[in-house]
């Protein structure tokens, strides 16, 4: 038993350095030959994490040609767009102009009811808004709608928003970020002060508190 406990943990691990070395895109934005591999490797450590009886290794080898033939493609995509042309694909124009492309549906292997579909998702629930509907390289589906039923932005109405850069979290779940509190070049005089204001007084009683760029801080206290 507790060599079957610790051939799951390395294979467990090496599992999980593959994934975070092949970066963090989610499973729907994986491209064909990243989902490919990402299905092998499953297969490929659940056998000899089962079965003592299969050398460690020979879990180990075949995920580690796995990682370097994927990065090796990776690489490959970002330094030519040939090669990416040829690895991943090209995005398919479904919708152009207001058109809908059939021709273009056929050669994907989508029909109508999918393309309704997922622009019902994205929010498109009238074919007749969509000016382009693009299907990218990892299955996802690009929508630029006509520009009469787009929302309206700030620079529509010749309107200059106050610039509001990225919030700060000053204290997580009661532990204060120093670090960012250096960034945002307050110190802990100025937060307690903050936190009376807020009738705290131990700073074990907030979950949340985020500092945004005109330097008001924002507090979430912890329940009961």
């Amino acid at each position: 038993m507790l060599i079957l406990f610790f051939r799951t943990l390395i294979l467990y691990a090496l599992v999980v350095i593959f994934m975070r070395i092949s970066g963090k895109q989610q499973i729907g934005q994986l491209q064909p030959y990243e989902l490919v591999v990402a299905i092998m490797i499953a297969d490929l450590v659940a056998i000899p994490m089962q079965n003592k009886g299969i050398p460690l290794l020979s879990g180990i080898i075949p995920v580690l040609t796995l990682l370097v033939s994927q990065l090796f493609l990776s690489y490959l995509s970002m330094k030519s767009l040939r090669a990416r042309a040829i690895i991943c694909g090209t995005p398919t124009i479904l919708v152009e102009n207001g058109k809908i492309l059939t021709s273009q549906l056929q050669k994907e292997r989508y029909n109508i009811n999918d393309l309704l579909e997922e622009l019902r998702v994205k929010g498109y629930p009238n074919i007749a808004d969509v000016e382009y509907a693009i299907l990218e390289t990892n299955g996802s589906l690009s929508v630029i709608p006509k520009s009469n039923k787009r929302p309206v932005t700030p620079q529509d109405l010749n309107l200059t928003p106050q610039y509001e850069g990225l919030p700060l979290p000053i204290i997580i779940d009661g532990r204060i970020m120093h670090q960012n509190m250096q960034k945002a070049g307050i110190d802990m005089e100025w937060l307690n002060e903050q936190l009376k204001m807020w009738k705290i007084q131990n700073v074990k009683e907030v979950l949340f508190a985020s500092l945004d760029t005109n330097k008001v801080l924002t507090v979430y206290r912890k329940e009961g």
